[in-house]
């Protein structure tokens, strides 16, 4: 069963913080990639660091590996915005697989559980696994 994630106005998804340490790819409309890291993910989108922008609406595939296991999503493309030396881009999930939906949510409450903690999380693979 393919997931939708909705965007909930009341509360906020939880986020886990990445700081740019977790390789993406992105795959374009037009058949082209380009790579990716990951500033912040919840299971409704996130932040990527890029050398260039996408266009706001660009409709992608994003796939990144977590120790949980591979997760592979179509999103959207939302605002970028510029910094010296790279673009910070949003995204919105549109839909997730079961299994990439699953991998997702357990490193999310990961990241939760040892946040909570005062850990770093550690459950996001640094593997270029794409």
């Amino acid at each position: 069963m393919t997931h939708f994630p909705q965007v909930n106005s009341q509360r906020r998804a939880p986020r886990a913080q990445l700081g740019g340490s977790v390789p993406a790819v992105i795959m374009l409309q037009d058949g082209g990639r380009t790579k990716a890291r990951l500033q912040t993910v919840s299971v409704t989108g996130g932040l990527l660091r890029l050398t260039q922008s996408l266009e706001q609406g660009d409709f992608v595939e994003i796939a990144f590996q977590t120790q949980s296991g591979p997760v592979r999503g179509m999103a959207e493309m939302l605002a970028a915005n510029r910094t010296r030396s790279e673009v910070i881009q949003a995204f919105r999930f549109l839909a997730l697989g079961d299994e990439d939906h699953r991998a997702l949510r357990t490193v999310l409450e990961s990241a939760a559980d040892q946040s909570f903690a005062g850990l770093r999380s550690k459950q996001f693979s640094k593997s270029n696994a794409f």
